[in-house]
């Protein structure tokens, strides 16, 4: 599996505040099927032009030294969309060596022209990946289907498959819609897992989708390839009764 969203750079933002966290983090990971594993801290696109690039990829060969074997780190940042027309061009903000940049848009509600600046942002020739959309006021199933007709990426949250409330149900509607085009954990120096989803997709008749969204699919945002479409995922019950059925049997 390949993490294309973590904080996992020690102390630079609400992420891991150690280097042992960190390390920490990653045995767990590779454990569990993670080979690739974004590095992204916060960053405002109004700060986009003194972004500390070389300060964070010095960081970042610290932490792969020190990394357990099998697991390759790379660059990138979570861009905040705070003011419209940043140029996001510049050096070291993209996801490894891809067109590809993290974004993300204010949880309180889209700003006016969301759609707009997307747009913007893909025709300047990078592709944006916009993170855990299931958090945003105001967005819809709908909404994703334009932002991917724009040429905008879809990233889910990885474990709003299995939370509750709102966000958790907007997360499920995504996936049963098939609007996500990847996963990834958002891992803060926490617990937080693409294993838990992927097992629990696999349990719901999910194994491509599962492949997709969390192997094949960040390799090809990673190698500036084409993404497949993920399938679907509708099963007879809803995911979260099945959720429920599951856990409740064990």
């Amino acid at each position: 599996m390949i993490d294309l969203h973590s904080h996992l750079l020690p102390a630079v933002d609400d992420g891991a505040r150690t280097l042992e966290v960190s390390v920490r983090v990653l045995e767990r990971m590779v454990g569990e099927g993670v080979r690739g594993v974004a590095c992204t801290p916060h960053l405002k696109a109004s700060a986009a032009h003194e972004a500390p690039v070389e300060a964070h990829a010095a960081l970042r060969r610290q932490l792969q030294a020190v990394a357990p074997a099998g697991v390759s780190l790379v660059s990138g940042f979570e861009i905040m969309l705070d003011r419209p027309g940043c140029d996001l061009r510049l050096p070291g903000l993209t996801l490894g060596d891809s067109h590809a940049v993290l974004v993300e848009f204010p949880r309180a509600g889209l700003p006016p022209g969301a759609t707009d600046e997307l747009l913007r942002i893909r025709s300047s020739g990078r592709i944006p990946v916009v993170a855990h959309p299931e958090r945003y006021r105001g967005v819809s199933v709908d909404t994703m289907h334009v932002w991917r007709d724009v040429g905008a990426v879809i990233q889910g949250d990885a474990p709003m498959l299995l939370a509750t409330g709102d966000m958790g149900r907007l997360a499920r509607e995504m996936l049963e819609e098939g609007v996500y085009d990847i996963l990834a954990s958002d891992n803060h120096g926490d617990r937080r897992s693409l294993a838990t989803v992927r097992l629990w997709l696999n349990e719901m008749g999910g194994e491509r989708q599962g492949r997709l969204l969390t192997e094949e699919n960040p390799r090809r945002v990673l190698a500036d390839l084409e993404l497949e479409r993920v399938p679907p995922l509708r099963p007879g019950r809803s995911l979260w009764q099945r959720l429920r059925a599951l856990v409740g049997s064990r």
